[in-house]
């Protein structure tokens, strides 16, 4: 579940024990801002990874992919499968998670700007990939002509492949995903999903243990904000060295 209300109680021991620093991708930017502010006032040294919070300034870095960005990027990966335009619908997990928020305002404002598709709006499944199944059989029942869906997530990728095979439009509505995980990219080859928006997860753990070790230290981050980048992969580039190497490693072996 991806909730403040599971990851506070994980928080709190966490904080009890008084580790030098935290890396914590905040489950809600508003709600876990004060859990967040506890343990920094217990002078742990706290990085943001992935999510950020309400006002982040008190927080060694913010390290996280461009998700405005990966928004976009979804939608360009939506007109290179989808030329023609069309109707467009997001699915979400939950408002008031930072990352997929602006994953979702990054593709609405490119898609509204764009005459040729019509932006139908978001829903949310609250990470639930059988709500993500049912938002979709609705959607495409009520709206026969919807040419892509962009889920901003894993389970909602999933729930939203269900729904469109449940509707009997399989091959005929694209699916842009985000995160290329060993289970997105088997469903990327199936062709389940058509195509998959990638981060950088390695390089946000990465830089988020440069920045904690160097506030341990005493010295001051590379930069209180850096921002990864994205790569398209589609069955054209997924097995290319390039696709290859954006692929995410289940293991560090």
């Amino acid at each position: 579940k991806w909730d403040a209300t599971v990851q506070k109680p994980v928080l709190d021991p966490v904080v009890a024990s008084k580790p030098q620093a935290i890396l914590i991708a905040a489950n809600d930017k508003t709600v876990m801002q004060k859990p967040i502010e506890a343990a920094i006032a217990a002078g742990i040294k706290v990085v943001l990874v992935d999510t950020t919070i309400d006002d982040p300034s008190s927080a060694v870095s913010e390290i996280a992919s461009d998700n405005y960005g990966g928004g976009k990027a979804a939608f360009d990966a939506v007109k290179q499968l989808q030329p023609k335009g069309g109707k467009v619908l997001v699915v979400s997990t939950s408002p008031g998670v930072s990352s997929v928020d602006a994953r979702v305002l990054g593709f609405a404002d490119k898609a509204n700007a764009d005459k040729k598709f019509n932006y139908i709006g978001v829903q949310y499944s609250n990470n639930e990939p059988a709500v993500a199944q049912r938002i979709v059989t609705a959607a495409l029942a009520k709206n026969r002509d919807i040419v892509a869906v962009f889920a901003t997530n894993l389970f909602s990728a999933q729930g939203v492949a269900a729904g469109i095979k449940q509707a009997g439009r399989a091959g005929k509505v694209t699916v842009v995903g985000f995160d290329a995980g060993s289970d997105q990219v088997k469903a990327l080859k199936a062709g389940t999903v058509q195509a998959l928006i990638a981060q950088q997860p390695g390089t946000i753990g990465s830089k988020g243990i440069e920045a904690a070790v160097a506030a341990i230290a005493g010295k001051a981050p590379e930069s209180k904000k850096i921002a990864t980048g994205f790569t398209i992969l589609t069955k054209k580039n997924i097995d290319t060295a390039a696709g290859k190497k954006a692929q995410y490693r289940d293991s560090c072996n």
